[in-house]
Order: structure tokens, then C-alpha cells, then sequence
């Protein structure tokens, strides 16, 4: 009882996270161009190339975790995209008084997104999950207990 409820908390923890993600990157995906524009107004090199890589992270990255794979490397990708993201886009110490209060809101709501990936990165996807789900051979899968599951996906 207590293992299929941590793996329904993973889930809802899962499809929440991607829920922030995935919408952003189809956003930008569909404005590509603008989104480019706006790294080089701030700085950034190569605004085209990170543009297009900030997108297929924000899009590659949701899908994983809906889809409960290669969590470890999926909850890296999106630390490294929102720390990118974050010292970009909400370093309040660089922003006016005026703005300072609600970037530094947003930069830590960023902080607390990466440690729920970096619980993700910890705990794995839990039994829902394709790997679990579909990929594991069944005479393994009934000798396995919860958290071995969760490991090996």
C-alpha cells in the first residue's frame, strides 16, 4: 500500500514538473526566432545555438519525465537548463531596486525546482513508468521489491 502511493506521489511529482516545462518549450519553440532575440538582448553568445538547445531541453526533457526515463540523465538536463535559465533571466542582485523582489521570488522558486529534480535524480520514476511498466522482463519485475524497481529504471 505504501509503495504504490510513493509511486503515485512520483507520478503527480512527475507529470507537475513537466507540466511547468513542456508548455514553456513549445512556447518558445514556436517562437523561436524572438527567443533568440532576447538571449542575445541580455548577453548571451551564440544566442541562436543555446535558443535551439534551451528548447529541445525544455521539450526532450518534460517527455522523459512524463514517460519515466533515464531519469538520472533527465533530472541533470534539466537542472543544468534551469540553472542556465535562471542566472540569464533572474539574477535579481542585477536588476533594479524596483525589480529586484520579484526576481528574486522567481529565482528561487528556479532553486526549489531543482531540488525537486534533484529528488527526481535520487528516487527514479517509480513503478509507473515505461521502463517498469512495459520494458521489464516479468519473471524479474515480481521478484523485485519497490525500490529496486525504481533503481534499475
Amino acid at each position: 500500500m505504501i509503495a504504490r502511493t510513493n509511486d503515485m506521489a512520483l507520478l503527480a511529482a512527475r507529470l507537475a514538473v513537466a507540466a511547468l516545462f513542456l508548455p514553456a518549450g513549445i512556447g518558445k519553440l514556436f517562437g523561436l526566432p524572438g527567443f533568440a532575440t532576447s538571449l542575445a538582448g541580455k548577453g548571451v553568445p551564440f544566442p541562436e545555438l543555446l535558443a535551439a538547445l534551451g528548447v529541445a531541453a525544455e521539450i526532450i526533457g518534460p517527455v522523459a519525465l512524463v514517460l519515466g526515463v533515464f531519469p538520472r540523465l533527465t533530472a541533470l538536463l534539466l537542472i543544468a537548463f534551469t540553472v542556465v535559465a535562471t542566472l540569464i533571466s533572474h539574477s535579481f542582485w542585477t536588476f533594479p531596486e524596483a525589480a529586484q523582489q520579484a526576481q528574486q521570488t522567481q529565482f528561487f522558486k528556479n532553486v526549489a525546482i531543482i531540488g525537486g529534480l534533484l529528488f527526481y535524480f535520487v528516487s527514479g520514476p517509480g513503478a509507473y513508468s515505461v521502463p517498469v511498466r512495459f520494458l521489464q522482463r516479468p519473471e524479474t519485475s515480481k521478484d523485485l521489491d519497490p525500490r529496486t524497481a525504481r533503481s534499475r529504471a
